[in-house]
């Protein structure tokens, strides 16, 4: 189905009862719906409404306008969330995600927390500080991050633009490394990248966390309000696997303190930066343990 969100329209799967309750799953960079294709059948049965989006930039979701700044930056993430929610009549739900769809959550559980009964999300508190963007980090984290370096120039645009499935394969075997995918797994997913907004979004998210370009000014009050790193007060579970090869320092317990209200952190063993994928029945599992501790 499509969804009339006030800059998109957003291409999203919907699954279980009409009057179940609501929870929301948000994919990441590189990555579509179908990432939850074994996660869902285990919250439809627990009775859940279960709706799963396009981000923008992503399969046949698009702009309404096309004046409209391609932005991928946190703000336009949160608010294309929480419009979703909006146009959908949802007042409340739990929100599930990861990268990128794990920061969309973070956004709005952080700034309207009344709309969230509870949050799961992958590698903890996802709200960037772009403050301290240029502030360097430990070599071997520097490392892991070659991407982001590599989008930040002409040449990594022309190499998205060029070669988008080689650069999110490989991304695929260096931030899972224990995870076999097979190669219809993928392709499935790489079809996706090929939305004609794709490259923009995607350049634009990762010069903007580094405060390289300007934000879309409609959010800009938003950008404000999440300098200031607010903390989540909503019933909370993280989760990091330990073959996470982005981040992959031990993890991300240290958010603890981001979170005030009910919160639990599990670090899945095994398990690379693609959890829905790689360990579906143990996050929806978190999904079901974080309402409950709502």
């Amino acid at each position: 189905m499509f969804v009339t969100t006030p800059q998109l329209q957003v291409s999203c799967a919907e699954h279980g009862p009409y009057a179940g309750w609501p929870v929301t799953l948000s994919h990441g960079f590189r990555d579509r719906p179908g990432s939850y294709g074994e996660v869902t059948p285990v919250l439809v049965a627990a009775g859940a409404r279960v709706i799963i989006p396009f981000l923008r930039g992503y399969g046949p979701t698009r702009y309404r306008d096309r004046d409209t700044m391609r932005s991928g930056e946190q703000a336009v993430l949160g608010a294309d969330l929480l419009g979703l929610m909006d146009a959908l009549d949802i007042p409340q739900a739990v929100l599930g995600g990861y990268d990128w769809g794990g920061r969309a959550g973070c956004v709005v559980a952080a700034l309207w927390p009344e709309r969230v009964s509870a949050l799961v999300s992958v590698n903890g508190y996802n709200i960037q500080n772009i403050a301290r963007s240029m502030e360097p980090a430990p070599a071997e984290d520097e490392h892991a991050f070659w991407y982001q370096y590599y989008f930040h120039s002409q040449r990594g645009r022309a190499g998205l633009t060029a070669n988008r499935r080689e650069i999110c394969r490989l991304l695929w075997q260096l931030w899972s490394p224990t995870w076999k995918f097979d190669q219809a797994t993928f392709d499935a997913t790489a079809a996706h990248f090929d939305n004609p907004d794709f490259v923009d979004v995607v350049i634009h998210s990762y010069r903007h966390r580094f405060g390289l370009v300007a934000g879309d000014p409609t959010v800009a009050e938003i950008e404000r309000r999440l300098a200031a790193q607010p903390d989540i007060s909503v019933p909370t579970i993280t989760i990091d696997g330990d073959s996470d090869g982005v981040l992959g320092r031990g993890g991300t317990a240290q958010h603890a303190r981001k979170f005030t209200g009910a919160h639990e952190h599990r670090m899945f063993a095994g398990v690379g930066h693609n959890v829905p994928q790689e360990a579906p029945v143990a996050f929806a599992q978190a999904v079901l343990d974080a309402r409950a501790l709502s």
